[in-house]
């Protein structure tokens, strides 16, 4: 029997992202044809029972409201203390709201509303206080660390600066599992524990880390749980212009393959855009350099391209559209 889910979901949106260089915040940069927070906003909405909860920052705040609409909460993060004072500012509003609360970044585009699924099920199947995601990477990564016991129980996320001021930092870099920072928490244990994290030093002053949570609850005898992502583009972010070309291509390919299966013919997958909106008939032919954008709508049995592209736009079943020969 499938457990019984009541899921809040926090979107974490307040940073600027000064590495984009960019007068626009990061996560209203353009991924897949939309804003990357958008592709967050939705995967939330499709699996949580309560309105998303958007923490924004007092500087852009106003412009992921228009974006995302009504249907959510706005709370704003007037300082910028990091990931676990940012979920601490939502505890007034859903203090009591639902037993479950995911957290997850307004920069992952990738991250599908399947896996925050997996999290909510896991959660409310085992009672744990905290199951959070995990991918298997390499020793390089900037990605906190996964630290298990000998009986292979989570223990701790351990952060690289941290990592490297240990004794056994060698042992703690070369640990391949590594934290995605996408979690679901029992809520009662989440807003009863959340003043406990420490005020750790960070780059650019002082943060709470909500990382610390996971060590909270070991310490409280309380369950932690992982699960671990297949697809590590589900973990890629975005924080510079340069980190958006290889998320972007991961989305492209993904629909890419969604049309593949579906029965669609796609000549070169790599010079191929097709916008989340769009849908494709059977056995149509995509030749390359074709842009599909915005809500087009293709019938089966057409050819498209190549040099297209299609806004908006309605093709009846069995149609050709090229590029006009000059």
């Amino acid at each position: 029997m499938k457990p019984i889910t009541d899921l809040s979901v926090i979107i974490l949106a307040a940073g600027m992202g000064t590495r984009m260089n960019s007068k626009v915040q990061k996560i209203l940069h353009a991924v897949g044809g939309q804003p990357m927070v958008m592709h967050v906003v939705e995967a939330a909405r499709e699996v949580a029972q309560h309105p998303v909860t958007m923490v924004v920052g007092p500087i852009g705040g106003d412009r992921v409201k228009a974006l995302v609409g009504s249907d959510a909460n706005y709370i704003v993060q007037e300082e910028q203390l990091g990931t676990g004072h940012a979920t601490q500012v939502t505890a007034e509003l859903l203090k009591g709201k639902s037993k479950q609360v995911a957290v997850t970044y307004g920069d992952m585009p990738l991250l599908r509303p399947e896996t925050l699924q997996k999290l909510a099920d896991m959660q409310a199947a085992s009672g744990a206080a905290v199951v959070l995601t995990t991918v298997m990477g390499e020793p390089g990564s900037s990605f906190g660390r996964i630290y298990r016991d000998k009986a292979g129980r989570v223990q701790e996320i351990v952060e690289v600066a941290e990592a490297k001021q240990r004794p056994n930092s060698a042992e703690l870099l070369n640990i391949r599992e590594l934290n995605v920072g996408v979690y679901c928490f029992d809520a009662d244990f989440l807003w009863d524990n959340l003043d406990k994290m420490p005020l750790r030093q960070a780059r650019n002053g002082v943060e709470y880390y909500l990382t610390d949570m996971i060590s909270i609850a070991v310490q409280q005898g309380r369950l932690v749980e992982a699960v671990e992502i297949e697809d590590a583009a589900e973990c890629l972010g975005a924080g510079t212009r340069a980190e958006l070309i290889p998320v972007d291509r991961a989305f492209r390919q993904r629909q890419v393959n969604k049309w593949l299966a579906a029965g669609v013919t796609i000549i070169d997958p790599a010079s191929t855009y097709i916008d989340p909106d769009v849908t494709i008939g059977q056995d149509t032919v995509i030749w390359p350099n074709s842009y599909l954008r915005g809500r087009t709508t293709i019938g089966e049995d057409c050819t498209i391209g190549p040099n297209v592209i299609l806004t908006d736009a309605e093709i009846a079943t069995g149609t050709t559209v090229e590029m006009e020969k000059r």
